[in-house]
């Protein structure tokens, strides 16, 4: 499957931005979505995530109460929206997809997922 971020730039603190992943070539609703970021010089964390059965969404203690994840399956695309953004949410934000994830799998682990995105970048200034 391939993924393509979109929606990113510069905004001012306590802003809002709502990224999209665009997903093709598989059957989106088979895969668990998430959303990582990488700030510079720092690892890349985990953001949120859609499992692929349940509905159940995950967030990172970071951005929990002020992103949301949504998938639409009828569009094959994840949104990331963030509100109250805060300088330390600036980074490059990457979309990860993993098909039929098992429950026993963390979500919140980079290497739980097979394919990504080039990233989208974020820069929110004060």
């Amino acid at each position: 499957v391939q993924l393509v971020e979109s929606g990113g730039g510069l905004v001012q603190a306590g802003g809002s931005l709502r990224l999209a992943c665009a997903a093709s070539g598989g059957t989106f609703s088979d895969y668990t979505l998430g959303w990582f970021r990488r700030a510079p010089g720092k690892e890349r964390d985990f953001v949120a995530a859609s499992s692929w059965t349940g509905g159940h969404t995950y967030y990172g203690d970071s951005v929990k109460g002020r992103f949301t994840i949504v998938r639409d399956n009828a569009e094959n695309t994840v949104y990331l929206q963030m509100d109250s953004l805060k300088l330390e949410d600036t980074a490059v934000y990457y979309c990860a997809a993993k098909r039929n994830m098992l429950f026993s799998e963390p979500y919140y682990y980079p290497r739980s997922y097979d394919y990504w995105g080039l990233g989208t970048q974020v820069t929110v200034s004060s």
